[in-house]
């Protein structure tokens, strides 16, 4: 399978975008796939959430401003197949450099090429900030697909229509010709309230096929993961937040593989 590059964006705060990362990413790799999770969020909770420090100048941010490789960042995990490309608050200022750079949407997609060139790696996952600023329409620009996770509120459709505003206006400029949203995850779920139930069946109404069948449960052990520095499948691989998220990785490589 080619290198495939999915952003996982929402520009919500909150809804569970890192969990979703870095949950996914784990069962992948558990799953078989090489993955590699790229932590492009300065909050750099996913790279705290596979258990890595965070340390000044491991970023892309320098790579970001043309200088060194990406593939140089890439660090290893505790679990087989996994790899980060780490975060930390340097990153905070990469919107304002890379504006006043030259082709500043295509900066991420052209230092990404020869991590795809080398066909280490099956999938990688961007996990962006949240919000649409530069580092985020970065991925947009250099994914094959978006992965949207939507808490199960009122609100969540709301920001589902501003991101597909900007998808096609990122189309129509030619940053992305083939970017669109490759799945929505809903999360936070909880069958024992009608608004869940009801909002997972307001969002599958609207978006159809776009919303993967698996929900993601609120779970205490899925809050309490990230503390330990530990994706849930390690954490507590027979709790209803690892089950949620191996079934939602057989149905991301399904959909890759079609």
């Amino acid at each position: 399978m080619p290198t495939r590059v999915i952003a996982v964006a929402n520009q919500k705060g909150g809804v569970g975008k890192t969990t979703t990362a870095v949950n996914l990413a784990a069962c992948l790799a558990a799953a078989g796939k090489s993955v590699l999770l790229f932590d492009l969020d300065p909050q750099a909770n996913a790279t705290s959430g596979v258990g890595l420090e965070k340390i000044e100048g491991a970023s892309a941010y320098r790579v970001l401003l043309g200088e060194g490789a990406l593939l140089d960042k890439i660090k290893s995990t505790a679990y087989e197949r996994l790899s980060v490309i780490p975060s930390e608050v340097d990153l905070c200022a990469a919107d304002l450099e890379l504006s006043r750079l030259e082709n500043y949407l295509q900066r991420l997609a052209l230092a990404l090429q020869p991590v795809i060139a080398g066909g280490q790696f099956e999938v990688v996952l961007v996990d962006c900030p949240p919000s649409l600023g530069i580092l985020t329409l970065n991925a947009f620009a250099a994914c094959d697909g978006i992965l949207v996770p939507l808490q199960c509120e009122y609100y969540a459709l709301e920001g589902i229509s501003m991101m597909n505003r900007v998808l096609g206006q990122l189309r129509a400029a030619g940053v992305n010709p083939r970017l669109d949203i490759f799945g929505v995850v809903m999360t936070m779920f909880d069958g024992r309230t009608k608004l869940c139930n009801e909002v997972v069946g307001e969002v599958r109404n609207q978006l159809g096929a776009k919303v993967f069948e698996t929900v993601i449960p609120r779970t205490t052990k899925l809050a309490e993961a990230p503390s330990f520095g530990q994706p849930i499948i390690q954490y507590d691989k027979y709790s209803a937040g690892s089950a949620a998220y191996e079934l939602l990785a057989q149905e991301f490589l399904a959909r890759l593989e079609s």
